[in-house]
């Protein structure tokens, strides 16, 4: 049977409508960096594209010469996104409160088996820019992600409906004695379970995650 992420690891993948709290492991992940509006900005069409076409580079080396120590045949992972703001603002929710989406601060990403080495990575740089050489593959890395303990909820709608589901979120952390705690690594954070060109508004699930820390409660003497 191929393996599919989203079936094994349902606790990281399939959280419900009701938030959670989850202790994330390291993953690894293909990954780009970028600035602007995802919905108009050719810089995040073009990131998407690159992960996408490493990601089936690497799961089709099956078919070719070269085949990676440890292969075995999967489901391409979902595509995810880090968020935050270039002005220092703090991000609670996807873009609906925010008037000028040019300030987003964005790592698109998308998780890679444990047999994805630096040299596997840079195999399939050199396969996709020999097909696609119009790509710009410089801003691509290969990176260990570790994000640890957050708070999750399942999203079901639309984007721009997010607020809400995140205000849920924040105050399921704060009555649970925890605290949303973002740095420059552990930001807001999306999982994209379903494809927007291909499922209506309604219908779309989002994992929305947040980095969280226990707060201490102070001991009455």
């Amino acid at each position: 049977m191929v393996f599919d992420f989203k079936r094994e690891c349902k606790d990281i993948y399939r959280p419900k409508t009701t938030p959670s709290i989850i202790d994330v492991p390291t993953m690894r992940f293909i990954m780009v960096d970028g600035k602007g509006d995802p919905n108009t900005s050719e810089e995040y069409q073009a990131a998407v594209e690159l992960l996408y076409g490493l990601s089936y580079t690497i799961k089709m080396s099956k078919k070719g010469p070269y085949l990676p120590d440890g292969y075995f045949d999967y489901v391409v992972p979902p595509l995810e996104g880090l968020w935050s703001l270039d002005d220092d603002g703090e991000f609670r929710g996807n873009g609906a409160t925010i008037a000028d989406k040019s300030k987003f601060l964005w790592t698109a990403m998308i998780r890679q088996p444990d047999f994805v080495t630096k040299e596997v990575f840079v195999w399939a740089k050199d396969a996709l820019a020999r097909k696609k050489p119009e790509l710009d593959l410089a801003q691509v890395r290969l990176a260990d992600f570790t994000e640890g303990l957050c708070g999750q909820v399942m999203h079901i709608g639309a984007y721009d409906d997010e607020p809400a589901t995140v205000a849920l979120l924040e105050s399921f952390i704060k009555d649970n004695g925890y605290k949303t705690e973002m740095t420059d690594i552990r930001r807001h954070h999306e999982i994209y379970l379903g494809d927007p060109r291909r499922t209506t508004p309604e219908k779309l699930r989002t994992v929305i995650r947040h980095p969280i820390i226990k707060l201490i409660e102070s001991k009455q003497l």
